[in-house]
């Protein structure tokens, strides 16, 4: 009987590869974005649970969700290996108004040639949405 071998990625490579992805979720450069994923990508948020397949489909939502988010900014807190990556615990702060929304997820990172094949990302957003219809009613 043969054991497959796990192949995650360790602590320092993750943080290595975040360092240069997650910089590029801050402005409104979808393109620049888009760049760290695989052409036949799948990538799901709460905004998105079905997900989007593919580097054109991402690229309309990026072009959308960087529009509406070009200050926000993400930090990685730590990871843990996952097969073809790893789990990426992660920070953002969201400006909605006047304030900022400190949110805390995780997201897999899963990757194929340098290139992330799949990106799975998990928050509980009711305090974002909470803050954003404050906003809103604001007006």
């Amino acid at each position: 009987m043969q054991t497959e071998r796990f192949e995650g990625m360790a602590a320092e490579a993750a943080r290595a590869f975040a360092e240069k992805w997650l910089p590029a979720w801050t402005g409104n450069d979808p393109a620049r974005l888009v760049s760290f994923y695989a052409e036949d990508v799948f990538y799901c948020d709460p905004g998105i649970p079905q997900g989007v397949r593919g580097r054109p489909a991402l690229l309309a939502y990026f072009t959308r969700l960087l529009a509406h988010n070009p200050r926000w900014m993400w930090t990685q807190r730590s990871s843990v290996p996952l097969r073809d990556g790893f789990l990426n615990l992660w920070h953002a702060s969201i400006p909605v108004g006047t304030t900022a929304v400190e949110v805390d997820g995780a997201c897999t990172v899963q990757l194929r040639g340098g290139l992330i094949y799949s990106n799975q990302v998990f928050f509980d957003r009711s305090e974002l949405l909470r803050a954003i219809e404050s906003v809103r009613g604001g007006r």
